[in-house]
């Protein structure tokens, strides 16, 4: 028998769908990766339409609360913080202040992942370093050498396997992509990280503690030259 879920009636039907939708998640302890029950499903649940059920699931989408996967139907996500990090980076001035703060933040964790991704990290995951790298220089757009940053540094952070971790880089996206694209106005800054980041990849292959640690704190504070270098031909 057809689980149903009783929905009072004042209101917008639409509105008390989003709101079945969201009781439901919460009493069958769903969460981030799993499926809503399909259309045809909620709508014999809530006793109306699937029209009205099509336009709830539009809605929780704009929130950033669920998303369409082909052949899954809506899945459960959360977009809401990754929205909020998003409006931020735009909203955030890159000077040399913010640029040590956010590298500062990044040293703490990518410098001090060097333990755990020696005891993980394997030769596929090198070569994948080593493509998203190779990418990286060949990138026809300084935008797209940036994304290409960030996924090393993301891929990085993933073979440690810390679940938090790869999350909290997953959130922090926008703005630290924002600070690369900054760190990365010339072909002469693409290239410096390219050759910074074959030397971490060489530290990994040897397991090299204290060559991997100078790499990565120079890579990270690298860019900061061509953000000076921006704010000066500002100032002029």
């Amino acid at each position: 028998m057809t689980e149903t879920i009783e929905i009072e009636d004042k209101g917008s039907a639409v509105d008390h769908v989003v709101d079945a939708i969201r009781r439901l998640m919460r009493e069958r302890n769903l969460g981030v990766g799993d499926a809503l029950p399909s259309e045809i499903d909620l709508a014999a649940m809530f006793s109306t339409s699937r029209n009205t059920v099509r336009e709830a699931i539009r809605i929780l989408k704009a929130y950033g609360i669920v998303e369409s996967r082909q052949k899954v139907g809506a899945v459960i996500t959360d977009r809401r913080q990754q929205a909020l990090m998003e409006l931020f980076s735009f909203a955030l001035d890159i000077s040399t202040e913010s640029f040590l703060d956010i590298q500062g933040f990044r040293r703490l964790i990518e410098v001090n992942l060097c333990d755990m991704l020696f005891e993980t990290i394997n030769d596929g995951d090198i070569a994948r370093l080593e493509a998203i790298n190779d990418a990286m220089r060949l990138a026809p757009e300084l935008s797209d050498a940036a994304d290409f940053d960030f996924k090393f540094h993301a891929a990085l952070v993933g073979f440690a396997n810390n679940r938090t971790l790869s999350q909290v880089y997953g959130i922090l996206q926008p703005l630290l992509q924002r600070l690369m694209e900054a760190g990365k106005r010339t072909r002469v800054a693409v290239d410096a990280s390219y050759l910074e980041h074959c030397d971490i990849i060489a530290a990994l292959k040897q397991r090299d503690r204290i060559a991997y640690s100078y790499h990565m704190n120079r890579h990270l504070h690298a860019g900061l030259q061509f953000i000076e270098q921006d704010r000066a031909a500002l100032d002029n």
